[in-house]
Order: C-alpha cells, then sequence, then structure tokens
C-alpha cells in the first residue's frame, strides 16, 4: 500500500512541474472566462482613494490608471453604465486594513502579492469578470510604512495626502498594465509592446518574462531577433518557452553553437521546460550528449560548467528518457566523491538528486 501511494504521489508531483505556472494557479477558470479575458478591450476603472480621515481625492491616482492601459491599447471608461468587458479596481489607503490573500493561497508567494503584514500606505489592485472576484491581487507599497513619521520628515502637514501623493508616484512607475495583459492572456499586445522603440529596456524584461508563461505561437520570429540583443539574449531564450515545439530547433541550435555560458543555460532551461509541457522528445540528444561530454573530463570542479550542467540536468529530469539514465547515474555519483562545498556545487546536487529519482522511478517503488 505504501509503495503505491509512493507511486501516486510521485506522478502528481510529475504532472505539477509540467503546468505552467500561470495555469498551475488559475485551475478553477472555466475555458469560457479564459475566452472572455481573452477578448477584453474596455476596461471600466474604479479608484477608491482612502486616508485616515475618510475619503480622499483619487482624480490623479485614476489620471495615472487609465492612462496607463491606454496606452497597452485598451478602451477605458469610468462611468459603470457604459458597456465594459471587465472591472480593474484600485484601492489606495493611508494605512491597509485589507490583510487577507487569496482563497487558494497561491498568490501569496508571487512577485508583487499583497503582504499580510504590511499596514501602511498601499495600493491595492484586482478585477471582476463579470461581477465575480477571480482570485488576482497586486499590490504597490510607499517605501516606508509609517506615513505621519514619513510626512513629518518631508515637511508635509497632511500625512494623508503626503501618503497618496507618493502611491500616485508608486503607480506610476508598477508595471500593472503588463502583469495584468497576461493574466489576461493577451500575448500580442506583450509582442507589440516587445517591438515598440519607445519602450524601456527595464519594461522589455517585464514583457520577456510574463510571456514564457503564455502561449505565444508565431513570437517565434520576433524572440529570435529579440535574441541578438545581448542585454536581453536570455530573457527571450526564456520566453521561447512560450512558443513551444516550434522553437526547438532554435534552442538546439544556440544550446550548441553559444560560446556564452549564459545563453547556453537559458537555453537547456528552456528546452527542459518545453519537454516536460509537451512530451517531446526532441528536446533531450544535445542535453544528454552534452553531459556524456562533460562526464568525460569530470575529476575535479575545475573541470564543471556550473552554471550549463545544473541547468541540463534539471532539463533531463522533465521527461524520463532512458538514454538519460546511464549518464545521470554516473553523475549522481561524481558530484558526492568531488570534494567541494561551494554553493555551485550544493545546487548541482540538488538538481542530480531530483532528476535521478524522476527517471530511476523503477528503484524508488521496489
Amino acid at each position: 500500500m505504501k509503495t503505491w501511494s509512493f507511486f501516486i504521489g510521485l506522478l502528481l508531483t510529475l504532472v505539477i512541474l509540467q503546468v505552467p505556472d500561470s495555469f498551475a494557479r488559475r485551475t478553477h477558470l472555466t475555458p469560457e472566462q479564459r475566452g472572455q479575458l481573452a477578448q477584453t478591450q474596455t476596461v471600466l476603472v474604479t479608484v477608491l482613494a482612502l486616508t485616515e480621515k475618510g475619503r480622499a481625492d483619487h482624480t490623479a491616482l485614476e489620471a495615472i490608471v487609465i492612462q496607463r492601459l491606454e496606452k497597452v491599447g485598451y478602451t477605458v471608461v469610468t462611468d459603470r453604465t457604459q458597456t465594459h468587458d471587465i472591472e480593474l479596481k484600485v484601492k489606495c489607503e493611508e494605512r491597509k486594513t485589507w490583510a487577507g490573500t487569496t482563497s487558494e493561497g497561491g498568490d501569496a508567494e508571487l512577485a508583487d502579492a499583497p503582504v499580510r503584514l504590511w499596514n501602511g500606505p498601499a495600493c491595492l489592485f484586482t478585477y471582476l469578470l463579470n461581477g465575480r472576484n477571480l482570485g488576482w491581487y497586486k499590490e504597490v507599497r510607499t517605501p516606508f510604512e509609517d506615513s505621519i513619521s514619513a510626512a513629518k520628515a518631508a515637511g508635509a502637514h497632511d500625512s494623508g495626502v503626503f501618503a497618496l501623493e507618493q502611491l500616485t508616484t508608486q503607480v506610476s512607475n508598477y508595471d500593472f498594465p503588463v502583469m495584468i495583459t497576461a493574466e489576461w492572456g493577451q500575448p500580442e499586445r506583450l509582442l507589440k509592446l516587445l517591438d515598440s522603440p519607445d519602450t524601456a529596456k527595464v519594461r522589455k524584461l517585464k514583457i520577456l518574462s510574463a510571456l514564457k508563461t503564455l502561449e505565444v505561437h508565431g513570437a517565434l520570429p520576433q524572440l529570435t531577433e529579440m535574441m541578438k540583443q545581448k542585454d536581453l539574449a536570455q530573457e527571450a531564450i526564456v520566453a521561447l518557452r512560450g512558443v513551444g515545439v516550434d522553437s526547438i530547433p532554435t534552442l538546439i541550435d544556440l544550446f550548441q553553437n553559444s560560446q556564452q555560458p549564459e545563453i547556453q543555460a537559458a537555453a537547456a532551461k528552456a528546452l527542459g521546460d518545453i519537454a516536460g509541457a509537451s512530451g517531446n522528445p526532441d528536446t533531450l540528444p544535445p542535453l544528454v550528449a552534452y553531459l556524456k561530454a562533460s562526464l568525460q573530463n569530470m575529476k575535479t570542479s575545475e573541470d564543471i560548467n556550473y552554471l550549463v550542467l545544473t541547468q541540463v540536468v534539471w532539463a533531463l529530469g522533465k521527461l524520463r528518457d532512458d538514454n538519460s539514465m546511464e549518464p545521470m547515474e554516473e553523475l549522481n555519483q561524481k558530484v558526492w566523491l568531488i570534494y567541494d562545498k561551494s554553493q555551485a556545487m550544493t545546487q548541482l546536487r540538488e538538481a542530480t538528486n531530483w532528476t535521478w529519482k524522476q527517471l530511476d522511478l523503477d528503484g524508488h517503488i521496489s
């Protein structure tokens, strides 16, 4: 009985690892809801500003939110009686009273998630589809938590007004349009921004990070061109994960022919992600070949390219392949025979241990 429990648990782990993050925490969305989100064009924006004295003027905050959404191509309305596809709610407070997380708890560990213990000035972003809150929460905060002390230090007489002014600045710099566009599953808007010469590098990095969780079929030429930019190459490679199996030849070419370890490592990671998501075995031969070549001369730590090899090992664990087992067994022995207490070796050992467990299923249930 214990054997079967272990086996079932292991299979569930493998399934979870193969599901993109965006879908892993959004399993309760129906296909109809996903379709509605993907077609969103007109957004109703409602902004609420609160200080310790009560409601405050939200005009400046609302203007910033509208302006930034319109730049991404959305049509924005502020009158609830007007036709709209979705409602984006922004609640800004001098002293945050909302202290919860999502009902399922999944968003609590994500970037920009609401901080339960933060009681200072904050703006909470969420949206409603057909009047229903779908559990997406993002929070932006001021650098300070005590608005009274901060206002006094800045020579401001009203802490509430001061806090809202600071939050307005934070919202103007906070890239919620990219986050929510990715959440709604509209990669075409993000690709248009990515292609614009007016888009800053920091924003392009944010977009590339978002694209890796989306299906971006047809984006291969654009992302391939983006890889020519040295400062964006690694992120563009990771974003190729969203293109799927069509990007495998490009990623293999980068992995085998690039002279930059960072590029090789990013390509290996993307190949592993695609293998796990699609089950396509074409991703594995170059990774196995690299591992075998590395093992031939692996006697000391100086013989190991930790950056690349660690990503190769993680990738091999995403799809069980018999050709991986023999070299992985040899690696599993060598990493413990080589004396090395470095963080890089610790990470390689962790990857090796996990991948070997995924490959040697028979050994773990016997």
